[in-house]
Parts: structure tokens; sequence; C-alpha cells
């Protein structure tokens, strides 16, 4: 071993306070107000969306503005292609260089929520067992619909073709090469 004149031993720390009983301290939490996600810089109010995902897939669309939380607020616009007022991620659509001119489009009113779904008890009607009700669309969606729709129509049917455009649906045939697309 190591044998030699012994350190004398250190003096004792005095002075430190412990409680007797732990003091429970709040969890930290992560609930807290969270930043939208960053929209790629490639979609912008008016610009044309390709949808990749949904009922609506394959479907072009306008973009009208990005809300709080990092959704893209999208319209058809309806008469030309049944896309109605709608949020999507921005994960499942692809921007392409159209741009339409969306200034005259007022969508100010149009937030998060907006799109919130109404309470009901779902669960008592699940049990009931009958059919379950279809979807009845509020009186006021459909008069904001109609609203942003004549705005749009009037921006879109200022550019030759783009309600064609709009209206034709996006796919892919066997010798496609999306990696080699520019849209």
């Amino acid at each position: 071993g190591n044998v030699g004149p012994k350190k004398a031993a250190a003096a004792v720390a005095t002075g430190k306070y412990y409680p007797a009983d732990d003091i429970k301290t709040p969890l930290k939490s992560r609930k807290g107000k969270k930043n939208a996600p960053k929209v790629r810089s490639s979609i912008t109010p008016g610009t044309v969306l390709i949808l990749l995902a949904g009922r609506f897939r394959g479907k072009r669309v306008v973009a009208l503005k990005v809300l709080e939380s990092g959704l893209i607020l999208v319209s058809g616009p309806y008469k030309v292609n049944g896309v109605p007022l709608r949020r999507v991620s921005a994960a499942y659509v692809i921007a392409t260089s159209t741009k339409v001119d969306v200034s005259s489009v007022d969508v100010s009113s149009f937030n998060d929520a907006y799109f919130a779904r109404v309470n009901s008890s779902e669960e008592e009607e699940f049990f009931a067992g009958d059919a379950p009700k279809p979807a009845i669309v509020s009186d006021e969606r459909k008069a904001d619909q109609k609203k942003v729709d004549a705005a749009l129509l009037k921006a879109v049917e200022a550019v030759p073709l783009l309600k064609a455009y709009l209206g034709a649906k996006f796919s892919l045939r066997n010798n496609d090469q999306p990696h080699k697309m520019i849209f």
C-alpha cells in the first residue's frame, strides 16, 4: 500500500442547512406556448398547391393564409373543384409556381377556432346503434364560402386557363418521374 505520513482529516463542513422534509417543487411542464411550425417559403397566400392526402388528394387549391397553428387555409374555389375552405398541413401539399392574386379576398375572420369541432355527446350516439348522422354544413360556413369564392373566382378568371388548371386533377402515370418534375 501507500505508506507515508497520514494527512490530517478534513474539517467537518458546517453551515449547509438541509430541511428535515423534502420540499416538493412542481415539475417543469412542456405544455407552454408552442411556436407554430414555420411554413416553407414557397407557400405564400395565393400559391396554387396540390393536395397529397385526405379526401381531396390530387386537387389543386389556392392557399389563402397560414394560420397560427402552422396549418394552411385553402379553398378550391368550391365552385371550380369542390374543395371547401379547409385547413391542411404543409407536409401534405406540393407548392406550384403558379400564383393567384388573393389581395382582394378577405380571410381575416378565419382562425383555428373557426374550424374547431363542436362538442356533442358522441358516446351516447355511438352506442345507440343507429346510422351515423350525415355531416351538416352550417349556414355560416356556406355564407363564408360564398363570400370567399366570389372574390377568389374574380382573381382566378382574370388569368387565362387558370380555372381549367384548378379544376384538373393531378395524377402520375407509369412513366412519370416526380423527382424530375418542376411544379
